[in-house]
């Protein structure tokens, strides 16, 4: 946060902080808006759009701005003359590769404002931005609506909000340091007026829920390590999708550009096939890792990818989220705050029982911890193209994060298991050095 010493530094008159605020969030909402504006004319300029107008563009990119903060836009589309022929739908599809943009502006916002900032002080830039950016959100939501593509004005305001919001307390939080020079409340001194149990129990929570975390991020990261292989294997069908679309280079570039925005909900995707829930491409199919089904899908190159047919080594897949669950374990018992078992400990005296369960409602903690982090990922990953058969787009979020839950619960227990004897063999490699 800002200090006396600094702010005496700056030359003439300090820009008021809630106009700083409103400043930053002007910054966000340009570049994020340019992000889509430049691509969008880009293929308007070289012909792509059908001799539209500018208008009829400017209010394209505009929705387009709305779908990345995962505003839901209902669609109606006119097919024939009569009332039969129309069709409605919500399209819910959030490219979480783009939504990371504004996310990312705002975090670096957040930072600037906490820098300038006194701590009783920070509500009211952090005030400003969200004023100004909640309000851009219903300006574009009223302004690119049309009666083919409607935006709700309540979350064409408070979705992009919520985006921007978090990423300045996010900023903000790592700048300031601390909550305590954050908030002006110490949490270091409201955990020391409790008792030495409640410590331990708080330790121990904080522990379950960070490797609960660890170990989705660990089995997303193999499971897209795995998505990059098969793109790499299946490359040469990838390049013919590219080359039957005949493009041209500005479209292939846009048309790659949206494919980046998708590729954290394939990952996520990745993460749902390699647990055994598998995902949709449309209503009525499901592709898994002992089988793909699905219909005729968009000629989207990434999607020629999918893995087709029965698939003899599918089930191998499944042991990702298990390897996820099991440095979980391992990391937990590096970490020393196993508070639990030394109290199961004191009350059960038989180790050989003790330990087990120990073990078994961690592993049991951890998996639901992960349960909802993974979860919450497929949710975000999955959606709606909001006509035809795309209407189920993605993993089922409860039933992938179930499966996930429990296969990283099994790894927990593996890990936490194995643990103690990894890390002796580790502290005995010295002695044996010295020996020799």
């Amino acid at each position: 946060m800002n200090t006396k010493a600094a702010r005496s530094q700056r030359a003439g008159l300090p820009m008021p902080l809630g106009l700083q605020g409103a400043f930053e969030a002007t910054q966000v909402f340009v570049i994020s808006g340019l992000v889509v504006v430049i691509p969008v004319a880009a293929v308007w300029f070289s012909g792509g759009f059908a001799e539209q107008s500018a208008s009829v563009m400017a209010r394209l990119a505009g929705q387009i701005w709305l779908a990345i903060h995962g505003v839901p836009l209902h669609l109606t589309v006119t097919t024939g003359p009569s009332s039969d022929s129309v069709q409605t739908g919500v399209f819910s599809f959030l490219p979480v590769g783009l939504v990371l943009i504004p996310f990312f502006l705002s975090w670096r916002a957040g930072r600037r404002l906490a820098r300038a900032s006194y701590t009783d002080q920070l509500w009211q830039p952090l005030l400003g931005a969200i004023v100004v950016y909640g309000g851009a959100g219903l300006a574009t939501g009223f302004v690119c609506s049309t009666p083919d593509v409607q935006a709700g004005l309540l979350s064409s305001m408070l979705l992009p909000l919520g985006t921007a919001a978090l990423g300045l307390i996010i900023g903000a939080r790592l700048e300031a340091g601390s909550w305590g020079r954050l908030i002006g409340v110490n949490a270091a001194d409201w955990i020391s007026k409790t008792s030495q149990d409640q410590r331990w129990a708080g330790s121990y929570a904080w522990t379950v829920v960070r490797s609960g975390f660890l170990a989705v991020v660990a089995s997303l990261s193999l499971a897209s390590f795995l998505l990059a292989v098969n793109i790499a294997v299946r490359w040469a069908d990838i390049v013919s999708v590219y080359q039957g679309l005949k493009a041209g280079a500005v479209g292939g570039a846009v048309l790659t550009l949206a494919q980046l925005g998708y590729a954290p909900n394939l990952a996520a995707w990745a993460l749902a096939w390699s647990s055994g829930a598998g995902f949709s491409l449309g209503v009525g199919s499901s592709v898994s890792p002992l089988e793909t089904a699905v219909a005729p899908v968009p000629a989207i190159p990434l999607l020629a990818a999918l893995p087709a047919g029965n698939l003899s080594w599918g089930f191998a897949a499944l042991i990702i989220p298990v390897i996820g669950g099991l440095l979980a374990g391992w990391w937990f018992v590096r970490a020393g705050e196993n508070h639990f078992d030394e109290w199961l400990s004191l009350k059960i005296r038989l180790r050989w029982l003790s330990l087990p369960l120990s073990t078994l409602v961690l592993g049991a903690i951890v998996g639901a911890v992960g349960a909802v982090v993974a979860g919450a990922l497929f949710w975000l990953s999955s959606g709606s193209i909001g006509l035809g058969r795309l209407t189920q787009i993605g993993p089922d979020p409860l039933v992938a994060a179930l499966w996930v839950g429990a296969e990283v619960g099994i790894g927990v227990v593996l890990g936490a298991l194995l643990a103690p004897w990894i890390e002796q063999d580790k502290a005995a490699t010295p002695l044996l050095r010295r020996g020799e």
